[in-house]
């Protein structure tokens, strides 16, 4: 290591180093069921509508209307309340980033459950803000009493409570979630990335609690390589947060490709409908499969709790099928997997390569 890159590097907090950046593991070659993605593209008349659309787009001018409009056509897409505000970002991980930024007082404490979306915890290290994960119960339910307390001791700034959540995929109890955002002392963020394939929404909260900001994303829609997220809330409270977007954090082919899906959104409504009953026959096909314990799901993933995490998962890979360990991640998830719902073929290729890595490890797990 030469002199010049050993100062560079002393010039980089120490805790920046010393953290681990977010993994995205290739999937090349792979059947990749790891990332909650909508496996559905667009219809090929659709595909090359949308392809001719955006060759008109002036690539060579700043953002401008067509944001607001994207805007204006998700508030509305959500139901958002006439008054109430909605702000855009690069994916729902920037607007976490900002909300992070928004509230980095000396002192300040994000909180959030455990298991839960990792982003919350990097995000506020990396703004020198205190983390606090409450556990959730052995049922991945909401630990009431724990948050309760943990609040009353730490008074966080931001609270984010994902619904449904990910990597367990269950919606918590909404008379839980409205107790603890009647005691937040500070922000409360509904994340509600899976929202297409849950039964219910929290977007009511909106009218009780001006304090309560709900998140979405397109990438579950099906649009995850377009990467649009947006936050609602209280004018005034998301006018404030909106002071540390970047001017220009969609791209002008990001905002159009996200209008061209707004205007056909019952093509993706279809395929969130196709993808919950593929959801509900996945669930009754890894139910009887033994050693194997399934837990419910609102989202387009299943938590799955194997005899060996580590071993299925890399049995599967060998058998062509990415799916995501996530047994490291917090004990409560100790030996599960995640599974993500794909297409019907997709979902046959998993359920036939779960089967065959389990019946191959069976004996070395009894031994």
């Amino acid at each position: 290591m030469s002199a010049y890159l050993t100062r560079a590097l002393e010039t980089l907090r120490e805790d920046v180093r010393a953290l681990h950046a977010y993994q995205v593991h290739s999937a090349a070659g792979l059947l990749k069921m790891d990332a909650m993605e909508n496996p559905y593209r667009l219809p090929a008349e659709l595909q090359q509508a949308l392809g001719a659309r955006l060759g008109q787009v002036a690539i060579n001018r700043y953002p401008g209307e067509r944001t607001a409009d994207l805007a204006r056509a998700l508030a509305a897409h959500a139901g958002m309340p006439a008054d109430k505000a909605v702000m855009l970002g690069n994916g729902s991980d920037e607007l976490i980033s900002l909300l992070s930024l928004a509230v980095a007082k000396p002192g300040a404490t994000v909180m959030a459950p455990l298991p839960g979306f990792v982003m919350y915890e990097l995000s506020a290290r990396y703004l020198g803000l205190k983390f606090v994960g409450v556990p959730l119960t052995d049922s991945f339910e909401l630990d009431e009493a724990a948050m309760l307390a943990a609040m009353a001791l730490h008074q966080p700034a931001l609270i984010y409570l994902a619904y449904p959540n990910n990597p367990t995929a269950n919606l918590w109890d909404a008379d839980v979630i409205d107790r603890i955002a009647q005691a937040a002392p500070g922000l409360v963020v509904i994340d509600e990335a899976y929202q297409p394939f849950a039964s219910r929404n929290a977007m009511g909260l909106l009218d009780r609690y001006d304090h309560v900001l709900v998140m979405r994303t397109m990438s579950k829609f099906g649009l995850a390589g377009v990467r649009i997220g947006y936050l609602m809330g209280h004018a005034d409270l998301v006018h404030q947060v909106d002071k540390l977007r970047p001017p220009y954090n969609i791209s002008v082919l990001n905002a159009e490709a996200g209008l061209f899906a707004l205007e056909h959104a019952e093509v993706y409504e279809r395929q969130a409908a196709e993808l919950r009953a593929e959801r509900d026959r996945l669930l009754t096909e890894l139910r009887p499969l033994d050693g194997v314990q399934v837990f419910p799901s609102e989202g387009n993933m299943i938590l799955v709790r194997v005899p060996d995490a580590g071993a299925v998962h890399a049995a599967l890979k060998a058998r062509g099928v990415l799916i995501k360990d996530v047994s490291r991640m917090h004990p409560l998830l100790a030996r599960c997997v995640r599974l993500t719902v794909g297409t019907p073929q997709e979902n046959h290729t998993l359920l036939v390569a779960l089967r065959g890595a389990l019946a191959e490890l069976a004996p070395s797990v009894a031994g």
